[in-house]
């Protein structure tokens, strides 16, 4: 059961006001608040322990790295990862996406085939479209329905022996949607083919289980789980991060250097090169500590009242329409309400306090599958009320009332 009287307190930002207002916080799924208590871990490192990791025999470089390492433990048990080195710390999601595209390359002939899903944020297409230009290898992508879903019986009819990757989102950040991962991790083994999964948006509300799904990889941004900006991790089956190519060259991940050789690290030092963001990490695993606190279970079942709630209130006002209906969806509701722009909408809302996000949210590919500019996106974390949905809501109103 979601104390939340108790948990906003943790939230010293949601005390502010904007606008002479008090902030109504619905931006969650472009990055979530984080707590005082990860904030007093990220101000204890640098007051504390601030030191480079790895190699150093001073006492802060000794404790910073026990922390960094400790904290990559934590972030293996979160995810029921089997090994801590198939945890490679990454600036993020974009970042991860980055470094399997990269590395696919030394795998990938022309005719080969990568699918993608329609329903993908940008960082997860225009990484395999720079490899598919790059090695001759061919992108397909699983379409969509009118209800925000991917259509499963096409994806299985895409796959054949000439598929080598498959990526996906585990959930929609344009829509909500949760895609089915499962079903299409296990169809794409049937052929040989590995998978990537985007968690980003998946991590704040779903506690992935890697050795469930059986995901070849699987991407997080700390900063959607109520930690730090510039922070993530890639987790990688052993077997695939041995295989791939260092994606960067420098220090902490090599072996030995000569001017002749240079020779890798061990994983997962073989992937983190040069001086990682050590607080980012530390303050990453804080975050997962807290969530974990609060009950993932809990969390789930109180965001989804969230999203039941604000979803029949905002159907009362004439002319607004939902995109993403899936009947499996996180709480992220995209609307637009006929004849008005979504810009339009979000501006009048921010004079009122409220945080919302507009535009295509980096999909475009939705937004045309749609025909629309873009949507206004409210989402919500285990910290926002139906207090504040009723204050979104009725300034929905006032923005079609001025506007019209």
């Amino acid at each position: 059961m979601i104390d939340i009287t108790k948990i906003r307190k943790d939230f010293p930002i949601l005390n502010r006001e904007v606008n002479g207002k008090p902030l109504v916080y619905f931006d969650n799924a472009a990055t979530s608040q984080t707590p005082q208590q990860v904030i007093d871990v990220i101000v204890d490192y640098y007051s504390s322990y601030n030191a480079n990791i790895h190699r150093g025999v001073h006492a802060l470089s000794q404790e910073a790295t026990d922390k960094y390492e400790q904290a990559r433990i934590t972030i293996q048990k979160h995810f029921n990862i089997a090994k801590s080195h198939e945890v490679i710390f990454t600036s993020g999601t974009t970042h991860s996406i980055n470094m399997v595209a990269n590395g696919f390359g030394a795998f990938l002939s022309a005719g080969d085939e990568i699918i993608v899903s329609a329903l993908e944020h940008h960082s997860n297409i225009v990484p395999w479209q720079m490899l598919c230009e790059r090695t001759g290898a061919v992108l397909k992508v699983i379409p969509m329905n009118l209800e925000g879903e991917l259509v499963i019986d096409t994806y299985k009819e895409l796959l054949s022996n000439k598929t080598k990757l498959v990526f996906c989102n585990h959930v929609s950040n344009a829509l909500g949607t949760v895609n089915p991962v499962e079903i299409i991790i296990k169809e794409a083994h049937k052929v040989g083919a590995a998978v990537l999964i985007d968690g980003a948006q998946a991590a704040p509300h779903i506690k992935a289980d890697m050795q469930a799904l059986d995901v070849d990889f699987y991407t997080v941004s700390a900063h959607k789980v109520c930690g730090p900006t510039g922070a993530g991790m890639l987790y990688g089956k052993e077997e695939w991060l041995k295989k791939l190519p260092p994606y960067q060259g420098g220090g902490e991940m090599i072996a030995e250097v000569t001017f002749e050789k240079t020779t890798y690290a061990n994983l997962p030092h073989k992937f983190e090169a040069g001086t990682p963001n050590i607080c980012g990490g530390i303050a990453f695993a804080a975050a997962l500590d807290y969530m974990n606190a609060i009950g993932f279970k809990d969390i789930a079942t109180y965001e989804e009242e969230l999203l039941e709630y604000a979803t029949e209130k905002l159907l009362t006002i004439d002319g607004l329409k939902i995109y993403g209906t899936s009947t499996n969806k996180t709480a992220v509701i995209s609307f637009n309400i006929e004849g008005l722009h979504p810009y339009d909408i979000g501006s009048i809302l921010d004079k009122l306090g409220i945080a919302v996000r507009t535009g295509h949210h980096c999909a475009q590919p939705i937004m045309d599958f749609y025909k629309i500019p873009g949507t206004v996106r409210a989402s919500f974390s285990f910290y926002n009320t139906k207090e504040e949905i009723d204050v979104m809501v009725a300034g929905v109103e006032r923005a079609r009332n001025m506007l019209m």
